[in-house]
């Protein structure tokens, strides 16, 4: 670069000093060091030289992963889904409610769980309207209404979780020990009542540190969403305990209750349907189907997220995609549990169609027919779990 080139730079870069100095804005005295900062900015081009940065290759820089074909898959797949899950599960767990409600006879413990299964399922698919809003345009409702709807499903999520790991451990106790539980009966009716209330304590406490770091955030690139924005140590911890205390424990507690209740009617001396086997499998494979998916998903999204490798867009696309349909998957389970848990007890079946029966829903006779086809479906040896619970498979 010649002399003249170097001028010529230097006066470019600092005609705003220069334009600040013909209104006045600074005093004389200021002239030497504005003299000095010229000579040290004309040092500084003449410094710079195009031709050194010629050989660099601009591929290996990591490209912005652009994402409107997720953002446009997302507002038509998610307020679908949410929609239709909402419908049917609030159907459900809504008949379970009133049917609990409407007869006044003595409950038990498996009654108690079953309702408050119920409640959790309703409060979490409540908060599925305002998400499948927020899919298909943006998050419209405010900071508070977010950190509560937040707050909201997670409870739902967790109290749900634990209630499933509660059933699991009271078909244990009824099949099981069936002598020691029909003896306990009332302190076992205490017990889930306490249980319940721990449930819910807990529940509240998991679901507290997602709550903290959840707000309305926008950027230039994306609307404003309801979302968690945590540091990495926090967003592992609060995944981790997600993990734990969401599947892995339930999981863990389902599958040494329901295989000891198997093994048990397995027995010579158990009058047990095999239908009962059968129940207990499906209800076992349903939770595994509906919720492996998800947290395999989210141990793969967090291994994407700690590695810092260039070149993943796709990776990350794929994943966003997975989630999405995975998370809608799990939300299912929602409308299953009044099938899986309540619908299959026959006593809970002939409660649900006098309450239909009473509401003018359905007439007489097609009360008899279903529940004589109920009645004849099963063996004439009574069932320990028929005379213990309402829910009995």
């Amino acid at each position: 670069m010649d002399r003249d080139q170097q001028l010529k730079a230097a006066l470019f870069w600092k005609l705003p000093l220069l334009f600040q100095f013909c209104k006045g804005d600074f005093v004389l005295n200021n002239n030497s060091s504005l003299v000095e900062n010229a000579t040290k900015e004309s040092q500084v081009t003449m410094d710079y030289n195009p031709e050194d940065y010629s050989h660099l290759d601009y591929s290996l820089f990591e490209e912005i992963c652009k994402k409107d074909e997720i953002r446009k898959f997302r507002n038509i797949f998610l307020p679908v889904a949410y929609s239709l899950i909402c419908l049917v599960g609030l159907a459900g767990n809504g008949l379970v409610m009133a049917t609990y409600i409407y007869f006044k006879r003595l409950k038990t413990m498996t009654d108690v769980y079953l309702f408050n299964l119920a409640l959790s399922d309703i409060f979490f698919l409540l908060t599925l309207p305002f998400w499948a809003v927020s899919a298909a345009k943006h998050w419209v409702f405010g900071d508070f209404a977010c950190k509560a709807i937040y707050h909201i499903c997670q409870m739902s999520f967790f109290s749900g979780m634990l209630l499933l790991l509660s059933i699991s451990i009271d078909r244990y106790f009824a099949i099981v020990q069936a002598t020691s539980a029909h003896r306990l009966r009332s302190q076992r009716m205490f017990a889930s009542k306490v249980t319940c209330f721990l449930i819910w304590t807990l529940a509240f406490i998991f679901s507290v540190p997602e709550v903290v770091h959840t707000g309305v955030y926008e950027s230039a690139l994306q609307p404003p969403q309801c979302s968690i924005a945590t540091g990495d140590r926090i967003s592992l911890s609060i995944k981790v305990s997600q993990m734990v205390f969401g599947f892995c424990l339930p999981l863990f507690v389902m599958t040494f209750c329901y295989s000891v209740i198997i093994r048990n009617l397995l027995q010579p001396h158990s009058f047990e349907k095999k239908h009962v086997i059968k129940i207990l499998v499906i209800v076992m494979i349903a939770f595994i189907l509906l919720q492996l998916p998800y947290n395999c998903v989210i141990v793969l999204q967090t291994i994407s997220k700690y590695n810092r490798t260039t070149g993943q867009c796709n990776a990350v696309k794929s994943l966003d995609v997975a989630n999405d349909v995975t998370y809608s998957l799990a939300c299912f389970r929602c409308c299953l549990n009044p099938f899986l848990y309540a619908f299959i007890g026959v006593k809970f079946r002939n409660d649900v169609l006098r309450f239909l029966k009473d509401m003018g829903c359905i007439n007489q006779e097609q009360l008899w027919r279903w529940s004589t086809y109920q009645k004849n479906s099963r063996s004439s040896v009574p069932t320990e779990t028929d005379t213990t619970t309402s829910f009995s498979p």
